[in-house]
């Protein structure tokens, strides 16, 4: 269990998420948690589901923390980053979940010497399965990095990454998660078109994917041999594949990634 204060400027999807993360896994009390949000609904709904203590003011947020989570949207950063900056401790770990938001622009922002984690999570967190990058500025020190991934790994899984390859982290997890939603409906759509139930379709579909995922996951096997291994010759499967390729599957794929990721790209060099 950590002896430290953990703040989140910044109580929606993500920001919940991860105080569920953090309190199921016993890494603080709720008494370690303070958040704050632009509005009382929301403060009302996080405290009534985590008993944490929550506020309206960012600066006590800022004050109380340890490690502070900047989980608000890109486009509010100049608004808050000049609202905390004030009231941060030297000693805080600021961990910012925000894309396009590179770790120069965010010192530059603080305009003094911050402990600074720059984090792409994604939306799974929701339900404990997020995949996250992290990237470090000097400051943070490697007992202080290890604090900040094991809050990430209660609620999914986190690898340190160099800035460099956070437009791919963006491309391959930040967002793909969508993606994954259109081939699960897509299989559904066929499911349903070959009479089956559509919520029935959708329950096929999903599990089937997260299964796939899995087995990637713990065999080690690489994508392509699990796949061998569910092509007999002359069957169901070797069929279908050859029609995923004839549509492209692969090409299509890529290119839409690479597109996320270039998107991210001009997102964090626009001025």
């Amino acid at each position: 269990m950590f002896d430290k204060i953990i703040g989140f400027i910044g109580a929606g999807n993500m920001g919940s998420a991860m105080i569920g993360g953090i309190l199921n896994a016993s890494l603080v009390t709720t008494g370690q948690v303070i958040a704050s949000a632009h509005s009382k609904e929301t403060l009302d709904a996080i405290h009534s589901r985590f008993s944490i203590e929550t506020t309206l003011s960012n600066e006590t947020v800022a004050e109380r923390s340890d490690i502070l989570f900047l989980a608000v949207k890109p486009n509010k950063f100049d608004e808050v980053i000049p609202q905390i900056a004030p009231h941060v401790k030297s000693s805080c770990i600021i961990v910012s979940i925000a894309a396009g938001k590179t770790i120069a622009a965010i010192e530059e922002a603080f305009g003094k010497e911050i402990k600074l984690v720059r984090a792409m999570p994604n939306t799974p967190a929701l339900v404990g399965e997020a995949m996250s990058a992290l990237c470090v500025n000097a400051h943070v020190t490697e007992a202080e990095l290890s604090e900040v991934q094991a809050i990430f790994n209660s609620f999914g899984k986190a690898e340190v990454v160099p800035e460099s390859l956070i437009d791919a982290v963006v491309g391959v997890s930040g967002s793909s998660p969508a993606y994954v939603y259109l081939f699960i409906e897509a299989m559904a759509d066929a499911a349903v078109a070959d009479g089956m139930p559509r919520a029935q379709a959708y329950k096929f579909a999903a599990q089937s994917v997260y299964g796939a995922a899995k087995m990637v996951l713990e065999t080690g096997r690489h994508p392509g041999e699990l796949k061998d291994a569910v092509c007999s010759p002359g069957g169901t499967t070797i069929e279908a594949v050859a029609a995923l390729e004839r549509g492209g599957l692969r090409d299509t794929v890529i290119t839409a990634q690479r597109a996320c990721s270039k998107k991210s790209h001009d997102m964090s060099t626009a001025k």
